[in-house]
């Protein structure tokens, strides 16, 4: 380290008083962003479907005022609002906390800094979305950024939980680790270490990329639909390429991209257990698998009952956690080595530890 950089650390360390996060300390800290950044989700998909979008026609005030009328859809439009304070508390605190974790992390730090600096993309959004009078363009754009904030988000308390340097495990209940030179190892449940299956990661992150492809055309089939956000007798710019055959061919073509997705996801899990797949992965594909079945019993039986509110937000909750399910998957799949690299699948060899002496633990 030198003189200069030293210097500075010291400066810092002054001006803060010397507070600092353990890596544990975090790990939680990200997880709790994660789980309000999801929240925020969920709560902005109950304010379209109760037909609340324009319950305050302006942004950011409700009617002029910094308070809301007592008009149902106006209270829950603003309650949506107000949600969004915690949250970006917690996406700013999961940022400010990155830069206070000792060790230092570079990595954390950098995905961090996209948790608030996607809140305030989505505030702006919002912004856009009630001033255009919700035209579905940017109903589908807000929706959209959601999920890729919760991308940055799985990705942070995921790496939160895990040091890249050593493999060692934050959580317990996580099992990826990497060996020190760039190979990917993982815990397959009995107490071995695999080398990283490439094929298995490749297949996996393709998995990702089909869930993304199934939840844009989700979104399309809602602003084709009559959850278009507002309420009765406001004209809303809804999806209609072909009139009122729109929605019926939208929410075809979601349905046959909803299949090939769960059936890709079965296969997928076939094979990370056919491989000897990480725990943590066959987990998380499990569930994903558990979710989209269930999701698509859901699908079915709101279709044939015409779409009610109440089964279209639990349709958007099981989307949610089957994207949150995938994108784990792949976190737990590992990175991709090259191709050159020789990856060792025998046990690791393990130092002889001498009676009476202290265990150390690389980065301790």
């Amino acid at each position: 380290m030198g003189l200069a950089t030293h210097r500075r650390l010291e400066r810092l360390r002054a001006r803060t008083n010397g507070y600092t996060v353990t890596p544990r300390q975090y790990a939680f800290v990200a997880y709790t962003a994660l789980g309000a950044l999801t929240l925020i989700v969920l709560s902005g998909a109950a304010v379209r479907l109760t037909g609340s979008g324009l319950g305050c026609p302006d942004w950011p005030k409700c009617y002029g005022h910094a308070y809301p009328p007592l008009n149902t859809h106006a209270v829950i439009e603003f309650s949506n609002r107000i949600i969004t304070v915690p949250v970006s508390i917690a996406a700013a605190a999961a940022w400010l906390l990155a830069l206070r974790r000792r060790p230092y992390r570079r990595d954390l730090a950098l995905l961090a800094a996209l948790l608030p600096l996607g809140v305030i993309g989505q505030a702006v959004l919002g912004g856009f979305t009630v001033r255009g009078a919700l035209d579905y363009g940017w109903v589908m754009g807000h929706f959209a950024l959601s999920m890729l904030i919760l991308l940055a988000a799985v990705a942070l308390a995921w790496r939160a939980s895990h040091e890249p340097d050593t493999g060692e495990v934050r959580a317990s209940r996580l099992g990826s680790a990497a060996r020190p030179g760039g190979a990917e190892l993982a815990d397959d449940g009995a107490g071995r270490d695999r080398a990283a299956d490439r094929a298995l990661i490749v297949c996996v992150r393709a998995l990702v990329g089909l869930g993304a492809l199934t939840i844009f055309a989700g979104t399309a089939a809602t602003a084709a639909g009559p959850h278009a956000g507002g309420s009765p007798g406001q004209r809303i710019n809804r999806l209609s390429f072909d009139g009122r055959a729109t929605m019926d061919f939208v929410i075809h073509r979601h349905g046959e991209i909803a299949l090939a997705f769960g059936l890709a996801a079965i296969a997928v899990w076939w094979l990370a257990r056919h491989r000897g797949a990480p725990a943590t992965v066959r987990r998380a594909l499990t569930a994903l698998c558990l979710l989209l079945a269930l999701q698509g019993a859901v699908g079915v039986d709101q279709y044939e009952t015409h779409l009610p509110t109440e089964l279209v937000w639990v349709h958007v909750a099981l989307a949610c956690g089957a994207w949150l399910a995938a994108l784990w998957a792949a976190c737990a799949a590992g990175r991709l080595a090259p191709r050159g690299a020789r990856l060792r699948s025998e046990p690791a060899r393990r130092a002889p530890v001498r009676s009476g002496s202290a265990l150390k633990f690389p980065g301790s």
